[in-house]
């Protein structure tokens, strides 16, 4: 056992690590149990698609709202504490959404209020558990330490997670609620027992949020790789989301894949990004960095050309695990990239600047690749991403080489006029 320990969570990663891998696997079980079971409680209160859409807004909109406010005040207080308080608050929100259930007082409007504070709670959370990692691990082994992370998510997240929500729903209507408010309990316990420095990892702030946020901007805006970097993610988001969007109607239509088979895809797409995941060290010391994210980035622009090409289900599912396997790579590898090249006091309003690029990106290719299914079927999301996401890997090819050692690039100065009083 204690050798699987140490092949899974390396020592030299450190204990304070292993708490934080702990208790962000144990808030994925619950996260995953949301994903499941907040569509079906949704749909047990309203068949309106409407109301079903906001739903789903309900828990993106908290990102677009206060994800650079979270990125902020990660920077300005201590994120071990920010971490803890807001995981309670959402075990609070969850807690009350199951007495209301068990009451049967529930209705959709209570349950859309729920799932937006949830939302606003896991902004704040999340944003800023991402900045504990280069805290507690070496710039070496952020890309191992991110992949340990990323396994996580997926195996809770995607896939035990949402299995076992649909069968507690089924069970009674706020059992998967009620182990999620455990779970994420469990979290701020887990979350407690990192040793990190106490209080914020700037020694003065004097600033308004506001400015801390300008200052965030300015310092990505001035740092050439990680710029780029930013804009890479954008462009392939924007071009991966746009098939997304329209995948249910491509496997219906297309390729033929029942809706029992549908859930299938997911799957192996996330069996693949296990196996990308747990090999991401080996790949890691073997490929130089430019050239393995000039691979994957190659490899989403292949799929996106053999999805377009495909009919069969049989190709289909194959290409999913292959999809996962790489995509799971490059996240694991663009995080650590990011992670090393950012000081410590600018990590949560970087982040949240990204995740600004990966959420704006979201949703910009899913009303693109509506509007393109509409106009010339459900195949053509896949032509548009194949020829955007070739474009744009063809203009960045060389600067991938500078990206992939962003933080080799030196110190960029925030300007003096970025902070009042100076």
């Amino acid at each position: 056992m204690s050798r699987l320990v140490e092949t899974v969570f390396p020592e030299r990663l450190g204990r304070s690590f292993r708490w934080l891998v702990a208790s962000s696997w144990t808030t994925n079980i619950g996260d995953g149990l949301m994903m499941a079971a907040g569509p079906l409680l949704v749909a047990s209160q309203t068949h309106d698609p409407t109301l079903v859409a906001a739903a789903t807004m309900a828990r993106l909109l908290p990102w677009l709202l206060f994800g650079l406010i979270a990125g902020a005040l990660a920077d300005r207080l201590d994120r071990r504490l920010v971490v803890m308080v807001m995981d309670g608050a959402r075990a609070v929100v969850l807690a009350g959404l199951c007495a209301v259930i068990y009451t049967g007082q529930v209705n959709i409007w209570l349950v859309l209020v729920a799932m937006f504070l949830v939302g606003v709670a896991e902004v704040f959370a999340d944003t800023t558990t991402s900045t504990l990692t280069p805290m507690l691990v070496d710039k070496e082994d952020l890309g191992v330490a991110n992949a340990r992370i990323m396994a996580g998510f997926l195996t809770a997240n995607q896939l035990v997670g949402p299995a076992v929500g649909a069968v507690l729903f089924t069970a009674g209507m706020a059992w998967p609620f009620l182990v999620q408010t455990i779970c994420v309990g469990m979290g701020v316990v887990l979350v407690s027992r990192i040793a990190t420095p106490k209080g914020a990892v700037r020694e003065h702030v004097d600033t308004h949020v506001r400015q801390d946020i300008v200052e965030g901007v300015r310092w990505l805006m001035g740092n050439g790789p990680v710029r780029t970097l930013a804009l890479v993610i954008v462009a392939f988001n924007v071009t991966w989301a746009a098939p997304w969007a329209v995948l249910v109607l491509w496997a219906l239509q297309r390729v033929g894949i029942d809706e029992a088979g549908f859930g299938l895809l997911t799957t192996a797409s996330a069996l693949g990004g296990l196996l990308g995941t747990f090999s991401y060290g080996r790949i890691e010391k073997r490929v130089p960095l430019a050239t393995l994210m000039r691979a994957v980035l190659a490899c989403e622009v292949v799929f996106h050309l053999a999805m377009a090409l495909t009919t069969s289900p049989y190709a289909a599912y194959p290409l999913m695990f292959f999809f996962g396997a790489y995509a799971f790579v490059w996240g694991t590898l663009s995080n650590a990239v990011r992670q090393r090249a950012v000081p410590t006091e600018f990590q949560g309003r970087v982040g949240s600047v990204y995740m600004l690029c990966v959420m704006g990106g979201m949703m910009a290719g899913s009303f693109l690749g509506g509007l393109i299914a509409r106009q010339w079927g459900v195949t053509a999301p896949w032509w548009f991403a194949f020829i955007g996401s070739g474009l744009t890997l063809a203009l960045v090819w060389r600067e991938l080489a500078k990206i992939a050692h962003a933080d080799e690039a030196g110190v960029v100065e925030v300007p003096d006029e970025a902070s009042p009083g100076r």
